[in-house]
């Protein structure tokens, strides 16, 4: 970043003021009390429409939002006594290894709890002449009405909200575990009261709460077994102390637990199998959170609880994460490229994108890391933009199916099509959008990876993981040639509404900026970095 540019950013945030830990609580009050309110919306004397609902939701978001950008800003600390006679404190603040996922998140947040919940059509009666034909047309519905359970759907995107939040807020490891909790039983309801109706939606809560549920308990077990070991639950020391008083081997097995508990949550390969159907049965907002904010809780937690924890641990396991993690990039893609349903298909390619995000953790080298700290919130910014598309398209179709045809894009939608061919392309990783930065980075890294990995495997693991950037090229040109380009035009759909068209508008700029200049992330963790690689 220039000097200029250093000191414009210093004058801006002199104009900001310092409001200390208000800004915190500015940042996660709004979401409680609003959550609070929707789940007893019922009790109200006069129960709010959804106006009312969509306002209190939004209001609430927007609120946070700003308090995640004061806090960023002028980074408060908040640390009390929480549970004194285990030694557990409340411990609240940031750095440059949160502030990224923060701002990602209000953002994100902003987004999904703007979008309308789409209602399933009503039975349509079929004519007989037309029995065994499968229908084009669309579906009407765009935008949210008075229905059963609306309150307590945004009540579920504002805890998810809070949940993310307290866990990249989090000093304290057990505070990141309940925090990591929090957003388990919303996504759960989201999935299973909110999702497909054409699906077994049931059956999708069921698997994502179970892969969690298993993943959590991992964690937790780690955690408790590093702050035996430690004596204290404080991030702060535990990567003071870089394993210090810990032996190898029970830094492997802690850093085996650990590692386990958070690929159930990433997802890495072979523990991916839930999030496509997942994906495909979620409502468009609990993807866009799923994909942008949830998964990144498990890359997060390997750089906050494993790479400066137990380092010894993570560097005998590297060798078998980086392998884990390209064979996911190639599987994925693979899959991507013969996957029929739309939804599912990204879904598959983001396993493919965090592939490069834990390749990079695992090359143990700080330019990996600054890689996979950026391939997170590029890869957060981008499946959002490209959810909130297909999620809008399906409901439009009336399906995913790719082998459905349907009308161009480009010219019957110009805005939802110009939206996807930017997600796609940054999807391909192309130069100038957000996805070129972290994936070449962590390529990069894995070609002169740290001294203590073995430089040959990694030099494998990059050609591999090159030829996935291939192969993303492959799927998403097949997606443009399925649904964008071509020259029919019927049936005909609607175009992106107004909340549409501005959560495009922003994630695309986002998209855009990130590209063009990556410095403005990478600046802010490139400290950070150092401190979790260096010591």
């Amino acid at each position: 970043m220039s000097d200029s540019l250093r000191a414009a950013v210093r004058q801006a945030v002199d104009l900001v003021p310092d409001l200390g830990t208000g800004w915190l609580m500015l940042a996660l009050v709004p979401l409680l009390l609003a959550a609070v309110a929707l789940l007893t919306a019922g009790r109200w004397s006069d129960a709010p429409g959804h106006r009312m609902i969509r306002a209190l939701s939004i209001g609430a978001a927007t609120l946070s939002a700003v308090g995640v950008a004061g806090t960023t800003l002028h980074r408060p600390v908040v640390e009390t006594p929480w549970i004194p006679s285990l030694g557990v404190w409340l411990r609240l603040g940031v750095d440059g290894l949160s502030i990224p996922l923060l701002l990602l998140t209000a953002v994100v947040g902003v987004v999904a709890v703007a979008l309308h919940l789409h209602l399933p059509p009503a039975p349509r009666p079929v004519r007989p002449e037309d029995e065994g034909l499968e229908t084009t047309s669309p579906v009407p519905v765009l935008r949210s009405t008075d229905v059963p359970g609306l309150a307590t759907y945004h009540a579920c995107l504002q805890l998810v909200l809070l949940g993310a939040l307290v866990t990249f807020l989090a000093g304290d490891a057990l505070l990141f575990f309940v925090g990591f909790e929090l957003v388990l039983v919303p996504m759960w309801v989201l999935v299973a009261r909110y999702g497909d109706v054409g699906s077994d939606r049931e059956g999708a809560a069921l698997r994502f709460l179970l892969v969690t549920v298993v993943g959590s308990t991992l964690m937790l077990v780690g955690i408790l077994g590093v702050a035996t070991a430690s004596g204290t639950t404080d991030l702060g020391q535990w990567a003071a102390q870089r394993g210090e008083g810990i032996g190898t081997g029970t830094q492997v097995v802690l850093a085996a637990v650990l590692l386990t508990g958070f690929a159930l949550k990433i997802p890495l390969f072979p523990l991916h199998t839930w999030l496509p159907w997942v994906h495909a049965t979620a409502p468009t907002a609990g993807s866009v959170l799923l994909a942008a904010v949830l998964l990144k809780l498990g890359t997060y937690g390997i750089v906050r609880l494993v790479v400066p924890v137990v380092p010894d641990g993570f560097t005998t396991l590297s060798p078998l994460l980086g392998g884990l993690a390209v064979t996911g990039v190639v599987w994925a893609s693979l899959a991507c490229l013969v996957e029929r349903d739309l939804k599912r298909l990204i879904a598959w390619s983001s396993v493919a994108h965090l592939g490069f995000v834990v390749l990079g953790l695992a090359t143990g080298t700080e330019t990996g890391l600054q890689a996979a700290l950026f391939g997170n919130v590029a890869h957060g910014l981008i499946s959002a933009l490209l959810f909130v598309v297909v999620g809008g398209l399906k409901h439009r179709w009336g399906s995913a199916d790719l082998s459905v045809a349907r009308a161009a894009l480009r010219e019957v939608t110009p805005l939802l099509g110009g939206a996807l061919a930017l997600g796609m392309a940054a999807s391909m990783g192309l130069p100038g959008l957000a996805g070129f930065w972290g994936e070449i980075g962590a390529l990069y890294a894995a070609w002169a990876p740290a001294p203590d990995r073995p430089e040959g495997w990694f030099r494998v693991f990059m050609v591999a993981g090159a030829l996935g950037g291939v192969l993303a090229v492959a799927y998403s040109a097949r997606v443009l040639r399925e649904v964008w380009s071509g020259d029919r035009v019927e049936p005909r759909i609607p175009d992106a509404v107004r909340t549409e068209r501005v959560a495009l508008g922003l994630l695309g700029a986002l998209v855009l900026l990130l590209g063009v200049l990556p410095g403005l992330l990478l600046t802010v963790t490139a400290s950070a970095a150092g401190r979790v690689i260096g010591g």
